[in-house]
């Protein structure tokens, strides 16, 4: 992709969606950014800002945005959807009609549909048979992106020209594209993650020390892959940026949407409190509840979720909690070993 001479859309006005398309922009990549408030569509043409999510950092003055959907994604030789998990679906729908036979369409959102346990990918896929489908994650905090700081991420796609387009659109100084074919645990990884930064900030806003806090991160990064082995990943992938990558940096910063919310539970808020307080959605939250149901219905061991969603949506205490999951039975620490043949050559 050559800056200037092709178009790329994003479907989203939140954080995210904003950061990506600003990184193309800032190339000199024609960017279309769709968004259902014109006010704030007006704001970022005009005033160059997206005061809502980003009020600190001004924008390129060449991104455009636009409420018009048609015109967003026309002729777009990529189209990044950055919308939360519960309207994913919908904002996919309304764009369909307007999508092309072998568009690439890539997802940046890390959730799962709750009525179907779709991850956004399936959506993209079950939507737009004709399309080519990835996803993006990874350690991506909007802020320090925002700010130049240097950054990496994944793209996952088993489309081996979406996967080289989407590094050459993204790639700047200050942010690395890395490539993956292991779409589900990319995907998997960045979903899951947001589980444990409820419980990091919880645990944080409660004092733990730093064991606790080491201890806390492994074994969410066991129990995520578990479950994501499960559903079918590469337990290897969780080695990368979009599983010990985004879960190191979710768990341990007060940036994380996720973390923020733990950290007002943990600081004796309730749920609604918590969530008002944060201004944008925490899909962690959602995703505590679907992923104890998929779980608890497979029959996989996760006692860091069974215990959170005791703790956020049963008003459970905390220290009762962590003491039932310290007498839980002890598991080994590392569940997915290579054969030793593979580690001799």
């Amino acid at each position: 992709m050559q800056a200037g001479q092709q178009k790329v859309a994003v479907l989203g006005g939140g954080s995210f969606g904003t950061v990506i398309a600003n990184i193309m922009a800032e190339k000199g990549i024609q960017v279309s950014q769709w968004m259902r408030d014109s006010a704030r569509a007006e704001e970022i043409n005009q005033q160059h800002i997206n005061s809502r999510y980003l009020p600190d950092y001004p924008l390129s003055l060449s991104l455009k945005a636009t409420t018009d959907i048609e015109s967003a994604v026309k002729d777009a030789s990529l189209v990044f959807v950055s919308i939360p998990s519960p309207s994913f679906r919908s904002v996919v729908r309304k764009a369909k009609p307007f999508l092309h036979a072998g568009q690439m369409v890539i997802s940046t959102t890390k959730g799962i549909e709750g009525d179907t346990f779709s991850l956004m990918s399936e959506i993209l896929k079950d939507e737009l048979p004709g399309a080519k489908v990835g996803v993006l994650s990874g350690p991506n905090l909007a802020k320090e992106v925002a700010r130049h700081q240097l950054t990496a991420t994944v793209i996952a796609s088993d489309d081996e020209a979406l996967r080289s387009e989407v590094q050459v659109a993204l790639h700047q100084s200050y942010f690395r594209v890395y490539a993956s074919t292991d779409m589900y645990g990319v995907e998997l990884g960045g979903t899951l993650k947001n589980i444990y930064a409820i419980a990091a900030g919880l645990s944080a806003a409660l004092g733990v020390g730093e064991n606790t806090k080491s201890m806390l991160i492994t074994r969410s990064l066991a129990e995520m892959s578990r479950f994501a082995v499960s559903m079918g990943a590469n337990p290897m992938t969780f080695l990368g940026l979009a599983g010990v990558g985004d879960l190191i940096v979710t768990c341990m910063s007060p940036l994380s949407r996720n973390y923020r919310v733990g950290y007002a539970l943990g600081s004796g808020k309730t749920l609604d409190e918590a969530v008002k307080s944060l201004g944008e959605v925490a899909e962690g939250v959602n995703t505590i509840r679907i992923i104890k149901a998929k779980s608890d219905e497979l029959q996989i061991y996760m006692p860091l979720v069974s215990g959170l969603y005791e703790v956020v949506f049963n008003g459970a205490h905390v220290q009762e909690v962590v003491k039932a999951m310290m007498l839980n039975e002890q598991s080994s620490d590392v569940e997915f070993v290579l054969p030793r043949d593979t580690l001799s050559c």
